[in-house]
This record gives structure tokens, C-alpha cells and sequence, in this order.
């Protein structure tokens, strides 16, 4: 194969991943599934959870998604708790296999330790603000599942973090589609913008965590 038609078949794989795409064609239940998976299954740190749920709440009650925002933050939330239950079962069970395994494509060691780092700085409120990060909020509930932390209060604290996100990304979404209907037509723009503006904070926990080790 080509170089060429190497670089177009990676592009399509990319492209797959875009927001507005897996809206548009894959509708509410793609939708869902990827939310889902983002939250706590470990391979799926690398889906667009932010920037698809911000560009969910902008497209709902329209002819690309066409859902109530009440059901549709309703349906996210019920999709990002089942999947936080999956991450603490997933690193309750399998925690020694995955502290001990080989680097790969859909696993490293460091995304472990970059979110185990930001559990013991912020304790239970990881949970809660980790949503907010990329990688730390797929790994911060299967490190739950790994230090066995009490889970009646990993419950309240998973609730609560997912509702406390979903309601913000979905209804600013929301919010800036009604008050300007034609923003629609910027959708790429907006995409990613809001993939960038969700890596922010995880290079810049990341930087901390390598200057802290390189002191060590």
C-alpha cells in the first residue's frame, strides 16, 4: 500500500471520530455507546467525550438529533454512570493485570499514574472534577475499582461528577444553539476548538506530574 493511500485511510479513521459526524450518522444510540465507553471502559480514553457532548446538546431537538434535551441529558447520564460501573468493576477484578501490563495502542501505564497523581491530590472530588479531563475521568473510576475504595461512596461521588458534566456540556451546548441558530454552520471550527480546549488541562497536569518525578 502506498504512502499515499496509507495517509487517506488514516484520515478516514480520524474523521470517524469526529463529533459531528458520529452524530449525524450514528445518531442517539452511537451517541450513547461512545459516552459510555469513554467513562470507564480503559481503551476508550481516546473517544471525544467533550467536545460530543457540547456538539450533542447544540444539534439536539433539530433534524440531526432529533431528541429532547431533557431526555437526552437523562439518557447521557444513565450512559456515563453505567460506564464509570464498568471502569470500578473492571479495575476491582482485573487491578493486578492491569497495574503489571505491557504498554500498547489502547493502554499505558502512565495514563494510570497521571490519574492515581490526581486522585491523591483531590481525594474523592476526583471523581468529580476529573470528569472534566480526558483520560483521567476514563482511568480515575478503575483506579476506584483497584484501591477498592468504599463503593457506596463511589456511587454518590460517580453521580454526581457525571451529572455535574453532562448538564454543563450538553446545555451550553444547548444555550449557544438557541440564542444563535446559525452557529450550526461553524460545526468544524467548533470541534476543534473544544478538543483543544479539553487537552489543556490534561498537558498541563501532565507537565506538573513530570516535574514533580523529575525532582524525585
Amino acid at each position: 500500500m502506498s504512502f499515499e493511500a496509507q495517509y487517506m485511510n488514516i484520515l478516514v479513521f480520524l474523521d470517524s471520530f469526529n463529533p459531528e459526524n458520529i452524530i449525524q450518522y450514528g445518531g442517539l444510540t452511537l451517541l450513547l455507546i461512545i459516552i459510555f465507553a469513554e467513562t470507564g471502559v480503559f481503551f476508550g480514553f481516546f473517544l471525544p467525550g467533550d467536545s460530543l457532548l457540547f456538539i450533542a446538546g447544540l444539534l439536539s431537538d433539530t433534524e440531526y438529533l432529533d431528541t429532547n434535551i431533557a431526555l437526552l441529558i437523562t439518557l447521557l447520564i444513565i450512559a456515563a454512570v453505567s460506564g464509570s460501573m464498568v471502569g470500578y468493576l473492571t479495575g476491582r477484578w482485573a487491578g493486578v493485570y492491569l497495574a503489571n501490563k505491557k504498554d500498547s495502542l489502547f493502554f499505558k501505564k502512565k495514563y494510570l499514574d497521571l490519574t492515581q497523581a490526581f486522585y491523591q491530590k483531590h481525594g474523592m472530588m476526583a471523581f468529580i472534577l476529573g470528569r472534566f479531563l480526558p483520560v483521567v475521568r476514563t482511568f480515575v473510576t478503575i483506579l476506584a475499582g483497584m484501591v477498592k475504595i468504599d463503593f457506596p461512596k463511589f456511587l454518590i461521588f460517580n453521580f454526581l461528577g457525571a451529572s455535574i458534566w453532562i448538564l454543563t456540556m450538553v446545555l451550553s451546548g444547548h444555550f449557544l444553539g438557541q440564542a444563535f441558530p446559525q452557529i450550526t454552520t461553524y460545526l468544524e471550527i467548533i470541534v476543534v476548538g473544544m478538543i483543544l480546549v479539553s487537552a489543556i488541562p490534561v498537558v498541563i497536569t501532565w507537565l506538573k506530574n513530570r516535574n514533580l518525578l523529575a525532582k524525585d
